[in-house]
């Protein structure tokens, strides 16, 4: 079996992570997707709600769709790097290949990951594209690790969850972004507003 893994911050989870999920399993890429939502403790994401509240959300996102998980892995005292994920993974499913999902806009710095080129020999990487991103120039960085880089036919919209706080913060209505739960829990538990 070949799994993705589908690390991010997910706050919170919206219709387009979804999307890219389903559509890695639709288009045959993978057979199964892990979402593992990043931990608290990452330095470079200070606005983030509890772990318990976006894995939450994740499990209500997740929950009518067998194919789709979600993991609680990175949820610790400390910060968990995306290779000690990855080797996780490859672990608990020994016999089950173990892809990494990454926009362009994290490929572009990859390198810089802890451990980044160490990722990038021994995992391989399912590409999304986002539009604001020029993939030949970094597909060229990289090209040492062509064999484990596949760029995916799937496109990022330009929804993300920071517009989506910003609109919910600012009482613009974003329903139409976030699976029908998920908005009802944000609803139901006052997040993101003022």
């Amino acid at each position: 079996m070949k799994i993705g893994i589908f690390g991010g911050s997910f706050n919170p989870p919206h219709k387009m992570h979804k999307h890219i999920a389903i559509s890695l399993i639709k288009n045959h890429y993978v057979d199964k997707v892990i979402f593992v939502p990043t931990g608290s403790k990452y330095k470079y994401k200070n606005n983030l709600l509890s772990d318990k509240v976006r894995l939450e959300m994740l499990e209500l996102m997740c929950k009518d769709n067998n194919n789709l998980e979600v993991s609680d892995y990175e949820l610790k005292e400390k910060v968990v790097y995306t290779y000690e994920t990855l080797d996780y993974f490859k672990n608990k499913y020994k016999n089950d290949e173990i892809y990494f999902i990454c926009g362009t806009d994290n490929l572009s710095y990859i390198d810089k990951w802890q451990r980044g080129k160490y990722l990038l020999s021994n995992y391989k990487l399912l590409i999304i594209k986002r539009n604001s991103f020029e993939i030949t120039s970094i597909l060229e960085k990289y090209k040492d690790y062509k064999d484990n880089i596949i760029v995916t036919d799937i496109e990022e919209n330009e929804i993300s969850s920071t517009k989506i706080r910003e609109m919910i913060y600012n009482n613009k209505r974003a329903e139409t972004y976030l699976d029908k739960d998920v908005s009802d829990y944000i609803t139901r538990n006052k997040l993101y507003i003022k």
